[in-house]
């Protein structure tokens, strides 16, 4: 069974950082690209940043210089650091990841990290 479990979320203030981890589990024997969400009240879910296997990335305008995603392969962990917080970040941050497993290959979330940030 393939799980996502996410950690590092809470609460900061504004001008803040905060580091989201993402760790796979099972019987995975590659992962392809990895990505990370989120979803404030009352809107969508939006992507926040993605990053192939070769760790070639691409970040929402809304984030650029202030977000940084990053892996480790070898880990089955993808990471999101994030960087003068504003209130607007807040949000359920989720983990997606493509990737093949034994018998489960597929796309799969984690079940999400709650970020608040104060003004």
């Amino acid at each position: 069974q393939v799980q996502l479990v996410e950690s590092g979320g809470g609460l900061v203030q504004a001008g803040g950082s905060l580091r989201l981890s993402c760790a796979a589990s099972g019987r995975i024997y590659s992962m392809n690209v990895m990505a990370w969400y989120r979803q404030a009240p009352g809107k969508q879910r939006e992507l926040v940043a993605h990053i192939t296997r070769d760790s070639i990335t691409n970040y929402a305008d809304f984030v650029k210089g202030r977000f940084t995603i990053s892996r480790d392969n070898l880990k089955n962990t993808v990471y999101l650091q994030m960087n003068s917080l504003k209130p607007e970040d807040t949000a359920v941050y989720y983990c997606n990841a493509n990737l093949y497993a034994i018998g489960a290959s597929g796309n799969y979330w984690g079940q999400g990290t709650q970020v608040t940030v104060s003004s």
